[in-house]
């Protein structure tokens, strides 16, 4: 079972700037930040964004995202369409993926750090 996931940056401001809008779609909501760590969550924290300790900038894994439960195919509309205002780049539109599922509905965009992430959900509505 995953605890919580973090991703690194090398602009905080800049990444609470797209993530803050982005993730209160799907109900997450930053909990905490330091100026150096940021995090979102629900009750306790599940996602950060973190600056680099060693002194080396973040850079992004090859092939790595994230997927954010969505309830409905609304919030992954949202999700996609708030991303995309707030500074991130389309990295696949909102849509049925039945490659993966016949119901399996998620959007994809890339953040300010080029991190993918996606929102998806298996509801048919």
């Amino acid at each position: 079972m995953i605890h919580h996931v973090s991703l690194g940056t090398n602009d905080l401001p800049r990444a609470l700037a797209f993530y803050d809008p982005v993730l209160s779609v799907i109900g997450l909501r930053l909990l905490k930040s330091d100026g150096k760590s940021a995090d979102f969550g629900v009750s306790s924290f599940l996602f950060s964004l973190e600056t680099p300790i060693d002194g080396q900038p973040a850079t992004v894994g090859n092939g790595t995202h994230i997927a954010f439960a969505a309830g409905h195919r609304g919030m992954v509309d949202e999700f996609h369409r708030v991303a995309l205002s707030s500074g991130g780049s389309d990295a696949g539109g909102p849509g049925l993926r039945p490659e993966y599922d016949a119901n399996y509905y998620g959007a994809f965009v890339f953040d300010p750090d080029s991190n993918k992430i996606e929102a998806v959900t298996y509801s048919a509505k």
